[in-house]
């Protein structure tokens, strides 16, 4: 996984976190389920990556 692709994963999965907190507190439920579907995207592409990196060895 390439350093670029580790950052941007990561700051995606924050970014949904952050949503999903906002959401909570203000009790916008849309908000909080579209951060949940960030983070699961996130989740989703790290996964790919590490995949990727377990068949270039």
């Amino acid at each position: 996984m390439g350093l670029d692709d580790k950052l941007s994963n990561t700051g995606e999965d924050l970014k949904g976190k952050a949503k999903e907190t906002a959401g909570k507190a203000s009790g916008d439920e849309a908000q909080e389920a579209e951060g949940k579907t960030d983070q699961s995207k996130s989740d989703l592409k790290q996964a790919g990556e590490k995949v990727k990196d377990a068949f270039k060895k």
